[in-house]
């Protein structure tokens, strides 16, 4: 297919250089191919319902990223009065489910990533009360990530489009680090990086050196150029 011949050839070559690949589909015969040729996990958008690709991931042994979501993919439904018990109980039921079922498959919760699926099936507001739910999220037991990179949620608060949307977004980085979160789906590889090294330094979590200085050069900015 044409999504098999787009990604074969970058899964091959990111695994040839010893990274540890993700491939985002929902289509079991696309998660074989990526998985045969070197990629490690399958991050599943339709929630691990299908039952042929979750078979897939365990054949190969590979691990799962699990999105909560009640609609299917490439689809949106706005709908105020969805999650009567409220969300993240909506979303810790929905977990366990899932993870019975992929037991019973061979996927065990060592293999299992969760993601509450920010924007998907969600209001803004929604969105907002799941993530504040994820510290009962993180009581699951298996790692969380972050997939809120440039959501919609940001931009409806913020009232931005997508590429303005970077300062909400470590915003939504940090609420989601100090509430469990492990792994980060970013855009901005660069700055995520900066915003976690400042984030770890200042909990603790990384050394600062005693001797540490700034280099001269980066102190300030450049002069301008006035001939222009």
């Amino acid at each position: 297919s044409e999504e098999i011949d787009r990604i074969l050839p970058v899964v091959q070559a990111a695994a040839s250089a010893g990274a540890v690949i993700s491939v985002d589909t929902y289509k079991p015969e696309v998660a074989r191919a990526a998985l045969e040729s070197g990629a490690a996990i399958i991050n599943d958008i339709s929630g691990g319902g299908n039952r042929d690709l979750m078979a897939a991931a365990a054949e190969a042994g590979a691990g799962v990223v699990l999105m909560h979501t009640v609609v299917e993919p490439k689809t949106q439904r706005w709908d105020e009065s969805a999650y009567p018990e409220g969300i993240t109980a909506h979303q810790i039921s929905f977990f366990r489910e899932r993870f019975s079922s992929l037991a019973d498959i061979g996927i065990g919760p060592d293999q299992i990533v969760v993601d509450p699926g920010p924007d998907f099936g969600k209001t803004p507001r929604q969105t907002v009360d799941s993530l504040r739910g994820l510290p009962r999220l993180a009581g699951l037991g298996c790692p969380m990530m972050l997939a809120v990179s440039r959501k919609d949620f940001i931009g409806a608060i913020n009232h931005r489009r997508p590429s303005e949307r970077g300062p909400g977004t470590f915003a939504a980085l940090a609420f989601g680090l100090e509430s469990g979160g492990r792994l980060l789906r970013v855009h901005d590889v660069a700055g995520t990086r900066d915003f976690v090294q400042v984030w770890q330094a200042l909990r603790g979590e990384a050394e600062v050196d005693p001797g540490l200085r700034i280099a001269d050069e980066i102190r300030r900015e450049p002069p301008r150029d006035q001939s222009v």
